[in-house]
């Protein structure tokens, strides 16, 4: 499985001054999403990332953006650098975003500012979690069974489990559902007033498993970045294209386009609080 760069527009941490990333201005949060406006956000992540190739590539031309991500790509080590994986014994979004969420918020700062610098790698395997259990220490497993989380740490610790199950593969496209609402989990209690946001979910010609990679990026980075807390209440979207939209967003995700190999694609956003 390809693992693809992260792209997002985030909100400011609460160390953050008004200008982030790097002392680079937030793209405007509303209007459509146009051309420019998700080359921006692209940009902006990468920028934000990694410093280094910002330096080396001219991330306003999407040709430069393209060739940044290939050297991105090129210096990708599953064994060495951080990275998250996951085992999907079945899948729902509702209760998979709730639980990519519970896993999330566990997380300890000294293991996600390494993998925030690795862009969220994740890896999707198939398997029965309770299978494994006595033979791999799981950082998380899903309540009812459908999924387990291990990481994020260095890829050499989950070689054994990466060789011994095969990559997800879920070929189908989502058919469209009604919203759905679902909450945080919040083992601990909130740690903040909830609030309340949006998720829109794009799934015209996105399969399955390029909707577990896209989202997930989107919801483990929100909530890393304090955008998603428990106790929260998140409303899920089924939308075909996100384009054309001009609700107020607080996160985008954003990468290229399978069908538009130059173009790029917003795949999933989460709104301001409402």
């Amino acid at each position: 499985m390809k693992l693809s760069t992260l792209h997002s527009l985030r909100a400011p941490r609460p160390h953050d001054g008004p200008e982030a990333r790097s002392g680079n201005p937030l793209p405007t949060r509303t209007g459509p999403l146009g051309p420019d406006r998700l080359l921006t956000v692209a940009a902006g992540r990468l920028r934000d990332a990694r410093p280094d190739l910002a330096a080396r590539f001219d991330l306003t031309d999407p040709h430069g953006l393209l060739d940044a991500r290939a050297a991105l790509a090129a210096e990708e080590d599953p064994a060495g650098g951080v990275l998250a994986v996951v085992v999907v014994n079945r899948f729902r979004l509702p209760e998979w975003v709730a639980e990519t969420c519970r896993f999330a918020l566990a997380v300890p700062e000294e293991r996600a500012e390494p993998w925030r610098r690795a862009f969220t790698r994740t890896v999707f395997l198939a398997g029965r979690p309770g299978n494994l259990t006595e033979r791999f220490a799981f950082d998380h497993v899903a309540g009812d069974g459908s999924a387990a989380w291990c990481g994020p740490a260095p890829g050499a610790t989950t070689t054994a489990l990466r060789r011994m199950l095969k990559t997800f593969s879920g070929t189908r496209e989502l058919s469209a559902w009604p919203p759905v609402t679902v909450e945080v989990p919040a083992p601990g209690g909130p740690v903040r007033p909830p609030v309340h946001r949006d998720l829109y979910v794009a799934t015209a010609r996105v399969t399955v498993s390029e909707l577990l990679v896209q989202v997930n990026h989107l919801v483990v980075e929100a909530v890393l970045d304090g955008l998603i807390a428990p106790g929260d209440r998140l409303t899920l979207h089924p939308v075909p294209r996100l384009t054309g939209t001009t609700v107020p967003y607080a996160a985008l995700r954003v990468d290229t386009d399978p069908h538009a190999p130059r173009g790029l694609r917003a795949y999933a956003g989460l709104t301001e609080e409402s």
